[in-house]
Order: C-alpha cells, then structure tokens, then sequence
C-alpha cells in the first residue's frame, strides 16, 4: 500500500462512513480499483480506519451524550442484535466481502430507500420524532436493522437510517442516531479485528493505518456536519439514485475490472 491509497482510502472511509451509501462497500471497490488485494489484513485495515470517523463523532456529539446518559441505554439496546450476530457469523460475513455482492446491496438499497420516501411524500420533510422520544423496543428494533448492514454493500448507516424512519424519526434525528450507534458498534469491530489479525498487520501497515486513520477523522467531521444540514432540509432521494446508480455501473463493468 501506498501513500496515496492510504490517504485515498482515509478520504473516502472518512466521506462516506455516515452517508447512507455504504463506507465498507466504497473501500472495497476502491481497494478493487487500486489493485489492493482483499487479505485479511487489508480487511482488517478497512474496518480500522473507520475509528477515525467514530472518533469525529465522539468530538461532535460528546456534550450531548453527557446530557443525556439515558441515550447510552438506548444505544446499548440497539447495539445488542449486530454484537451478538457479529460474533457468532464473524467468518460467514467476512466470506461475503466482495464487489459482486456490494454491487447487488447498494441498488437493492437504494430502491428501499425510494420506496420510503415515496410512502413519506406527503409529510413536510422535518416530520418526525426526536431520539429523545425513542423506546428501548423501538431503539432494539433499529438495532435488528442495523445488523444487516453486515452485508458489505448494505451500509451500516442506511441500515440504521430507515429503522429510525419506520419507527417514526425526523430525518434528522434518525441521522443523529445513526452516528451514535455507530459508536460502540465501530468501537468494538474494530477492536475485534485487530485482535484477530494482529499477527498480520506487520509495521508498514500500521505507518499507513495511521495517515488514512487521521485522514478519515477529518473528512468525516466535515461530512457529518454537513449531512445533518442536507437532511434537515431534503429527502434521502439524491443517495438513492447514487447507490443505485454505483451499484449498477460496477455491477456492469465487473468483469472488466482488474482481478
């Protein structure tokens, strides 16, 4: 790996970890791209790189979390349906990393999120509940959502975004919760990654590791900033058209890709 594709990589992880358009999906076709090797140790890279953009999220929203200690349990909850699957079907879901298989989520995730935003037409776009108002059952549920964001290609942030919108979120809020349960969920992925593979990660990729890791805690403070901003005023139509369009064109060109 090269200086560039760290930072490359920092970039978009840090762009696209909190967009509803698949962070884990994006690095592995741009891995792909870049002619960078899918082992275990690159995957392991690319689930760590993301603690950047958790950490951008523990700066943003730390004094709201320090209000609101009730909102810890609520993200325990929702956290609880991904941590016990990802435990038991670690091997299973990383057997699913793959562009083929990112391909097909981004546009099968895509169209979900037309279909909800066509059932929303009528509503004004602030419509909504606040996180503040969420139950532990509704919290659980989007935490089943969550947990099929393990499909590569799904995005864990989607994932979350329409479980939040089906149990009757604002847009805003059903983003502000997504960054938050993204916290104990990257947390602990990334820790568990490491652990797995720390006999694989020899120095040069710890070098590199750190670069696209404060690369990724830069973009992603800017990303979030802004996105909270665009889905307090629009739909989530304009990521959906982007998935489904990504989704399509690689699906297209992916024999012609490099192997």
């Amino acid at each position: 790996m090269t200086l560039f594709d760290a930072l490359l990589l920092g970039a978009l992880e840090g762009v696209t970890e909190f967009l509803p358009i698949s962070s884990t999906g994006h690095l592995i076709l741009a891995s792909h791209l870049l002619g960078l090797e899918q082992t275990n140790a690159h995957k392991a890279f690319e689930v760590s790189i993301q603690l950047g953009s958790i950490l951008a999220v523990l700066f943003l929203y730390t004094q709201r979390l320090l209000q609101d200690r009730m909102l810890w349990f609520k993200i325990a909850v929702a956290f609880l349906p991904a941590g016990v699957l990802g435990f038991l079907f670690y091997k299973q879901i990383k057997a699913l990393f793959g562009v083929e298989t990112v391909s097909i989520m981004l546009v099968a995730g895509g169209i979900v999120f037309l279909i909800i935003e066509y059932l929303r037409r009528n509503e004004p776009i602030d419509a909504g509940k606040d996180v503040s108002e969420l139950t532990f059952k509704e919290a659980f549920t989007i935490g089943i959502f969550q947990s099929l964001s393990m499909i590569p290609g799904t995005s864990r942030s989607g994932a979350t975004l329409i479980g939040g919108l089906f149990m009757g979120l604002s847009r805003k809020s059903a983003a502000e919760f997504s960054f938050l349960l993204a916290i104990p969920t990257m947390v602990i992925a990334t820790a568990y990654d490491l652990l797995k593979h720390r006999n694989e990660m020899v120095v040069e990729d710890w070098s590199m590791l750190s670069i696209a890791f404060v690369t990724a805690f830069i973009f992603a403070l800017a990303t979030v900033k802004a996105f909270v901003t665009f889905v307090s005023r629009h739909t989530f139509v304009p990521f959906a058209i982007y998935r489904i369009v990504v989704g399509l064109v690689f699906f297209y060109l992916i024999t012609e890709l490099p192997a």
